[in-house]
């Protein structure tokens, strides 16, 4: 989850949406909770109560014209293509519309009784994650990586550019294998002590054991935590395939720290791929 965006306008015009979309699916505002915003405010997500009781209704735009089909229509084709032994909310319903300059896609899912594991992606303090948890996140991954599709998580054009200019030269681009993934596998999208997956926009394949890189990226700032990913994830980490798997992680977290993104971030990264790249010299700053 996100900050509400800085700009008002942003923030009553996702707000219009909702009430919007709330009047069109017949649902009524949940009173005792309140709002999760998106990434600079593309979305917009609030519980709900439906005709057959709570839910969740999650609100997205993007400007009109501008679709991206991967993650515009992530969710809607991760509801017929992931297999039901994965948890996460079911989608009932979802509905169009554009009011230009914008793009509107109403969302309505299950509510799940549990909360993400963080209120960010990137953790600061330590939770408390059982055993069975641990076991639940490992049977979910491996599931997803069997689906198969078209879609694409990361690119094998991206990795060529991106790689060598935000870890440096010499280095192999070409990952050992790829896998389905969840794609944005962190903190706030996951939840505990009992296992559910949210937001599958961005679903699709990508260098195998990239949601476990994802999970052990966001979980740098607390070296007890990363070590138990990379104990409880051994599997998919430790090996040849999932330390590339971290260092396409970390590429693409250093190229958000260039947007302002993921600034606390940055340091440990770039200590995790010098050590990953057994290097001592320091990695390039990103630009």
């Amino acid at each position: 989850m996100w900050a509400q965006p800085d700009d008002p306008q942003v923030a009553a015009r996702m707000r219009t949406a909702h009430r919007q979309a709330r009047t069109t699916l017949s649902v009524l505002t949940d009173q005792t909770a309140g709002e999760a915003w998106g990434w600079r405010g593309r979305t917009l997500s609030q519980p709900v109560i439906a005709p057959d009781g709570p839910a969740w209704l999650r609100i997205a735009c993007t400007p009109t014209g501008q679709i991206s089909t991967t993650f515009w229509d992530g969710s809607l084709e991760a509801e017929k293509a992931i297999p039901q032994s994965v948890p996460r909310p079911r989608l009932r319903a979802s509905q169009d519309w554009t009011h230009d300059p914008w793009e509107y896609r109403a969302e309505l899912y299950d509510r799940v009784l549990t909360h993400p594991a963080a209120t960010s992606p990137t953790l600061v303090t330590e939770p408390d994650l059982p055993s069975t948890w641990w076991r639940a996140v490992r049977t979910a991954l491996d599931d997803i990586a069997t689906v198969s599709t078209h879609r694409y998580t990361v690119r094998q054009h991206y990795l060529d550019r991106a790689m060598p200019h935000l870890l440096g030269t010499p280095i192999n681009t070409t990952p050992p294998s790829w896998s389905t993934a969840h794609g944005d596998f962190h903190y706030a999208n996951i939840c505990a002590p009992t296992l559910h997956i949210l937001d599958w926009e961005g679903w699709g394949l990508a260098p195998s054991g990239y949601d476990a890189a994802t999970l052990h990226s966001h979980s740098l700032l607390i070296p007890r935590l990363a070590a138990q990913v990379r104990s409880e994830l051994a599997h998919l980490l430790d090996n040849a395939t999932g330390r590339f798997a971290e260092l396409v992680v970390i590429t693409q977290l250093l190229h958000s720290t260039s947007r302002g993104d993921n600034l606390e971030l940055a340091e440990p990264l770039r200590d995790r791929a010098a050590l990953l790249l057994r290097r001592t010299v320091p990695l390039p700053i990103a630009k």
